[in-house]
């Protein structure tokens, strides 16, 4: 499997990225237009934090899903029984912020919706006509005032040698929005699933940003853009005394927005958490 390192500025950007996305679901780009310098210091500034007690003074809403969830309510994949080795911060436009951090991860939340909605024209625009066609409005329309997207600050700990087997940073998973946009993390791990079965490294030169496909526009484009499993590996060796920051921001269309003859965005989202958590959020 191979996925291609596709250059933002090149006039074939949007067939090349939107080729490998069709094909493994992931795509990755250099010399995108989002500032890898404002990305550094959120990684800085976000380990800082997640080593102080301070993320303690912002528990997670049950209901709302924003602010700090520790490792002791971390997620569970689906098909999983063990939480995923990390501890993560959920922003949204209208969510609690940190006060001991800078307001960057904010400004990089509005740069990266701005660049969603060029990803999803080139999305759009390289659909055959079929796939096109079943999109019930254009997919940059989708995200449109949405306060559903998502910015997750994520930190995974240095292993201490003492988890639970069978614990991974990040089993085996889909994602449930339209497309996932993520900056190269602090230290590698991430993989694909290919065709063949088989587990793949993603690039992860500091600098690239990595897009995969979620399960709501897999939904909509009728599998053409498949929606395909990943997982981060725990390290090993010397990696495996240092932190991973990683910073996923999830674009999620407004609820309203219909998905196909069978979903519209709650539905979708609502049947997912279910599966997830056992009841109906």
């Amino acid at each position: 499997m191979h996925l291609p390192v596709v250059d933002f500025t090149s006039p074939n950007a949007p067939q090349e990225f939107c080729k490998s996305l069709h094909e493994t679901g992931f795509g990755v780009l250099k010399n995108h237009p989002l500032s890898q310098e404002l990305v550094e210091s959120i990684y800085t500034e976000w380990l800082g934090f997640f080593k102080t007690e301070a993320k303690a003074k912002y528990p997670n809403d049950p209901v709302k899903h924003d602010g700090y969830f520790s490792p002791s309510v971390s997620e569970t994949a689906k098909n999983f029984t063990k939480k995923d080795l990390k501890e993560f911060f959920h922003i949204y436009p209208w969510g609690r912020y940190p006060a001991e951090v800078s307001d960057a991860a904010r400004r990089y939340y509005t740069e990266g919706a701005s660049l969603a909605a060029t990803l999803l024209n080139w999305v759009e625009e390289n659909s055959p006509v079929d796939v096109k066609a079943r999109y019930s409005m254009p997919l940059p329309a989708m995200i449109e005032g949405s306060d559903h997207t998502l910015l997750r600050v994520l930190h995974y700990p240095p292993l201490r040698g003492d988890e639970e087997p069978g614990a991974v940073r990040a089993a085996a998973h889909g994602d449930i929005n339209l497309l996932t946009i993520l900056p190269a993390a602090t230290e590698p791990g991430l993989q694909v699933l290919g065709k063949d079965q088989a587990w793949h490294d993603v690039p992860c030169d500091f600098g690239l940003l990595i897009v995969n496909i979620g399960d709501m526009l897999a939904e909509a484009s009728g599998g053409y853009y498949p929606s395909t499993v990943h997982r981060v590996l725990n390290p090993t060796g010397e990696g495996a005394t240092k932190s991973r920051i990683s910073l996923p921001l999830f674009l999620h269309p407004r609820r309203e927005v219909v998905l196909s003859e069978r979903y519209t965005v709650e539905k979708y989202f609502n049947e997912r958490m279910e599966e997830l958590r056992g009841k109906k959020y």
